[in-house]
């Protein structure tokens, strides 16, 4: 039987990455994100990666090869408590569980131009915390009882939250799903559902520097993994298929870092 994989953050970079990687599988892929255009144009690369499976597939069941069964695409914005419980509802009435859960929205506000004084430090530490936090928490918490047995839930952390990301809100956000990793693995792990956290580097292909990465910096975050290269949404959609194999029922409340050993620098 195929799983339903809900996908967060599924119109770009990782998030559909992910998505594509599990629709390979012949997986059912939930894209969800605030931008409904952006999610649509996503929608058409995923479908290619699930008509190359179906392809291949010579026990396709009855209604299985409808293009609207494999992607379906369901816009909100994930800080709003309103908008997630209509997701919830969405998700309940068409699929009745969520097996793969992996929550790949967020940003980095501090990217951005901050107001004058403590108000816009408040702000941006308030957006730091809705993009990366509050969407994720509330997505998990939103369709936790529509976690099938042994389902698998991603959080997205990244390696600001060990090593810092220059502003200090950005880092401590991401760094807040750690802990929250681990007491909601306490409180479904019973289950056989694990959870946990990717903690990516620096990864090119993704929309997270707005246009603003530099060649020179881009080789400084090069040159600063032990292998030398630059990591790529591949690598992060690699392992977050693993992490959602049987192969990984035993990994749970871990803290799962991609970045070429470069969390020291050099």
């Amino acid at each position: 039987m195929s799983r339903v994989v809900l996908v967060t953050g599924g119109g770009t970079g990782i998030g559909l990455a992910v998505a594509e990687r599990f629709a390979a599988d012949g997986d059912r892929i939930v894209l969800v994100g605030r931008r409904v255009e952006v999610l649509e144009r996503a929608a058409e690369q995923v479908l290619t990666a699930s008509r190359n499976h179906h392809r291949d597939d010579e026990q396709i069941r009855d209604g299985e090869s409808d293009d609207g069964e494999r992607v379906r695409v369901i816009p909100a914005d994930l800080t709003e408590p309103d908008q997630v419980e209509q997701l919830r509802e969405q998700i309940a009435e068409k699929y009745g569980r969520v097996d793969v859960l992996v929550n790949a929205a967020g940003g980095n506000a501090a990217l951005g131009s901050a107001g004058p004084g403590l108000s816009g430090v408040a702000g941006q530490w308030r957006e730091n915390f809705e993009l990366n936090v509050l969407s994720a928490v509330l997505m998990t918490e939103a369709v936790k009882n529509l976690l099938a047995d042994h389902a698998r839930v991603l959080l997205f952390s990244s390696i600001a939250a060990f090593r810092g990301s220059g502003s200090g809100s950005y880092a401590a956000a991401k760094a807040a799903l750690h802990p929250y990793a681990v007491d909601l693995a306490g409180q479904i792990g019973g289950r056989g559902i694990t959870v946990n956290v990717i903690a990516p580097g620096y990864i090119a292909g993704t929309e997270f520097f707005r246009g603003g990465m530099t060649a020179e910096r881009e080789q400084t975050l090069i040159g600063q993994t032990l292998n030398q290269r630059v990591g790529t949404v591949s690598d992060v959609a690699a392992t977050a298929h693993w992490l959602a194999s049987p192969a990984a029922g035993h990994v749970c409340a871990q803290i799962i870092q991609i970045n070429g050993g470069a969390l020291a620098g050099r």
